[in-house]
C-alpha cells in the first residue's frame, strides 16, 4: 500500500484553523464567529492573522479576505460555511 493511502486521518482536536483577515472587516467578523463556534464544537485549535502585519499573506490573499486555512491549506474565502468547515475538520 502506498504511503498516501496509509496516511491516518487527523482527529478534529489535532487540526489547526487559521483565519486571515484585517481589523474593521465585517466579513472577517462573520468568519471569526463561525470559526470560533465550529472550533469550540469540534475541539480544533484556531488562530487569527492580520493580513496588514504580514507581507506574504497580504500578497497571497489581499483580494480574498477573510481566508480560512485548515492545517495550512486554503479551505475557503469570503464566507465560511459552518457545515463545510465541520466536514473538513472530520467531525
Amino acid at each position: 500500500m502506498s504511503p498516501v493511502l496509509r496516511r491516518t486521518k487527523k482527529k478534529p482536536e489535532e487540526r489547526m484553523v487559521t483565519l486571515i483577515g484585517k481589523p474593521g472587516c465585517h466579513l472577517c467578523d462573520d468568519a471569526r464567529a463561525v470559526v470560533e463556534t465550529v472550533c469550540a464544537e469540534t475541539g480544533a485549535s484556531w488562530e487569527e492573522k492580520d493580513i496588514n502585519q504580514d507581507v506574504q499573506l497580504h500578497r497571497a490573499y489581499w483580494e480574498q479576505i477573510p481566508v480560512v486555512l485548515v492545517d495550512g491549506e486554503q479551505h475557503t474565502f469570503w464566507r465560511v460555511d459552518p457545515d463545510r468547515l465541520r466536514r473538513a475538520l472530520g467531525s
